[in-house]
C-alpha cells in the first residue's frame, strides 16, 4: 500500500482549473498544466489498505489502483506506467474522459472523499509521455494472420493494438477522414487534445498496424469482400445513430444532432476550416439532453460566441448526494457540474420539447416546451406549464439508438442483432458469422470508454484464440458481464 496514514492526514485536492474568462478564448484543455504533479504523491497516498480494493470491480477495465497508487506515492513512475498499462491501452484518454467509476467504488469513499483515482491516472501516463516510458512494442514474429478492425474509437483502436502486438497482421478502416472516432470529432479539444490521439496514432503504426481512412465498409467497401481478404473482422463501428426529436418544426434550419455540431468545431481546431459551418456565435443555444454529450455542445457554444445557452433535460434533477436506491460501491446518478457548466449559461430540469417556431425563411426561432412529471410510472406534460424560449440554433443530444444500419455493413455480413438492435455476439465477442467479432458499442450499446477499450482488449482475445487456437492475450470480459456501475 502507499502511505498507512494518507487518508487521515491529506484531504482530496484535485486538478486546478484555468480561469473562464482565459479559457473560454481559446480551445486548449480547461485545466491548469503542470498543477497535479505537486500534489499527486499525497492524493497516491489516500489509497488505503482496504482488503477488498472494490475500485478493481467499478473499473470495467479492471485497473490495478491500488498498485500503481503505490508506484505513484513513492514517485517510481516507470513501475507506476507499466501497472497501468498492463490493463489499459489508452489511459491519457482514460484520465481525462471516464466519468470514474472506479472513485465512486473506493472504499474510502463510503465517508470521505473518494481517491482522486482519475487524477493520479492521468497525471502517471503523461509522465511516462514525458519521460519516454511509452515505446512502440513491436511483435517479435508475425504470425501470417491478417485482421480487419472496422473502426477506429477506443474499442477499435485498443482491439488493433492487442492484435498487432500478438504477431497479426491488422488494418484499421476508418470512414473519416482522420482516426479516432468519437475521440477526435465528438469529444471536444477543452476535454481532450487531439495530440494525445496522435502520439498513440504513431505508437500503433511504429508498432506495424496500418490504418486506412476515408472508407466505409459497406459503401465503399463491400462488407462480403472484406471477409474474403481478411482471416478475422472486429466490428467496433460505434452506436452512431443518434436519437432523434420527431416533433412539429424539427426539420426547420438550425436543428442539428449534436454530432453534426461537434465535428465541425473540432474540424476548425484541426485546419480544415476557418470557421465551422454551424456556429452559436451570438445566437440563442438550445441543447436539449443533460449528459456529457449535451455538456460538450454546451461548452462548444460558449467559445463561439453564443449570445445565451440553455440546456434542457426532461429527467428531474438529480441529486448532490446517494439516494438509497444506489448505494456504495454503486455509481450514483448525482448531480455535477462539468467545466462547461462552469462556464455559464441555464440548466432546465422535468421540461419536454412540444415543438420549434421558425421565421419565414425557414429558420428556427423559438423553442416551445412544456414541465413534465412522472405519472404512473411515465412522464406526463404538467397542464398550464408551457412557454417558448428563443432557440436559433438547437442541438439534440439525446444519446444512440444502436451502429448503423443504413450503409449495408450489417446485410452485408449477415449479422444477427440482439433485442436492443446492437449486432449479437457470444462469449467471445463472435457474431454468427465465423470470424466475424463485434466490440464496443456497436455490440454492447451506448456506453463508457472504458466499456470500450475493454470490450476492444476482450474481442482482440477472441480473435487471438480463433486464428491460432490459444491466446495469451488478457482474458475477456464477458459481454453479459455488468460492474457495479451499472
Amino acid at each position: 500500500m502507499a502511505d498507512p496514514k494518507g487518508f487521515l492526514n491529506h484531504g482530496r485536492e484535485v486538478a486546478k482549473s484555468r480561469p473562464v474568462d482565459v479559457r473560454l478564448k481559446d480551445w486548449n484543455e480547461v485545466y491548469v498544466p503542470g498543477s497535479l504533479l505537486p500534489i499527486i504523491s499525497k492524493q497516491a497516498g489516500r489509497c488505503m489498505d482496504c482488503g477488498i480494493p472494490f475500485c478493481h470491480n467499478g473499473c470495467p477495465l479492471g485497473n490495478l489502483i491500488p498498485e500503481w497508487n503505490d508506484f505513484a506515492y513513492r514517485e517510481d513512475w516507470t513501475a507506476a506506467s507499466e501497472r497501468l498499462h498492463a490493463t489499459n491501452n489508452f489511459p491519457e484518454f482514460t484520465g481525462r474522459l471516464c466519468p470514474a467509476p472506479c472513485e465512486s467504488a473506493c472504499v474510502l469513499g463510503i465517508n470521505q472523499p473518494a481517491v482522486t483515482i482519475k487524477n493520479v491516472e492521468v497525471s502517471i501516463i503523461d509522465k511516462a509521455w514525458e519521460t519516454g516510458d511509452v515505446a512502440p512494442q513491436a511483435p517479435e514474429r508475425l504470425s501470417g494472420k491478417t485482421v480487419a478492425v472496422i473502426g477506429s474509437g477506443p474499442a477499435g483502436l485498443a482491439a488493433a493494438q492487442q492484435l498487432t502486438r500478438a504477431g497479426h497482421t491488422v488494418a484499421v478502416y476508418e470512414r473519416a477522414d482522420r482516426i479516432g472516432g468519437l475521440l477526435r470529432y465528438g469529444i471536444p479539444e477543452f476535454k481532450m487534445e487531439k495530440r494525445h490521439i496522435n502520439r498513440r496514432i504513431e505508437q500503433m503504426r511504429a508498432e506495424g498496424t496500418r490504418f486506412r481512412t476515408g472508407i466505409e465498409i459497406g459503401r465503399d467497401l463491400k462488407a462480403t469482400d472484406l471477409k474474403k481478404r481478411y482471416d478475422a473482422i472486429v466490428i467496433a463501428a460505434g452506436a452512431t445513430t443518434a436519437r432523434d426529436l420527431p416533433v412539429p418544426g424539427r426539420e426547420l434550419k438550425g436543428v442539428h444532432q449534436a454530432m453534426e455540431y461537434l465535428p465541425l468545431a473540432n474540424k476548425v481546431q484541426e485546419g480544415d476550416f476557418v470557421a465551422p459551418p454551424i456556429s452559436a456565435e451570438g445566437k440563442h443555444v438550445v441543447v436539449i439532453g443533460g449528459g456529457d454529450t449535451g455538456a460538450d455542445c454546451v461548452g462548444t457554444a460558449h467559445r463561439q460566441g453564443a449570445a445565451s445557452v440553455t440546456q434542457l433535460e426532461i429527467m428531474p434533477r438529480p441529486g448532490e448526494e446517494r439516494n438509497p436506491g444506489q448505494p456504495w460501491p454503486t455509481f450514483p446518478m448525482l448531480y455535477k457540474v462539468t467545466s462547461a457548466h462552469e462556464e455559464g449559461g441555464e440548466r432546465v430540469y422535468s421540461v419536454s420539447t412540444t415543438h420549434f417556431e421558425g421565421d419565414e425563411d425557414g429558420n428556427v426561432q423559438w423553442l416551445h416546451l412544456s414541465e413534465v412529471e412522472f405519472i404512473d410510472g411515465r412522464l406526463t406534460p404538467k397542464p398550464g406549464t408551457e412557454r417558448k424560449i428563443p432557440a436559433q440554433l438547437v442541438t439534440l443530444a439525446m444519446g444512440f439508438t444502436g451502429t448503423d444500419q443504413d450503409n449495408g455493413l450489417v446485410s452485408q455480413f449477415g449479422l444477427d442483432l440482439d433485442e436492443r438492435g446492437n449486432v449479437a455476439r457470444d462469449a467471445d465477442f463472435q457474431t454468427n458469422v465465423p470470424g466475424v467479432y463485434v466490440a464496443g458499442d456497436a455490440g454492447r450499446g451506448q456506453s463508457l470508454i472504458v466499456w470500450a477499450i475493454a470490450e476492444g482488449r476482450s474481442a482482440a482475445r477472441g480473435v487471438d484464440r480463433f486464428l491460432t487456437g490459444a491466446s495469451e492475450l488478457p482474458a475477456p470480459i464477458r459481454p453479459t458481464d455488468r460492474s457495479l456501475m451499472v
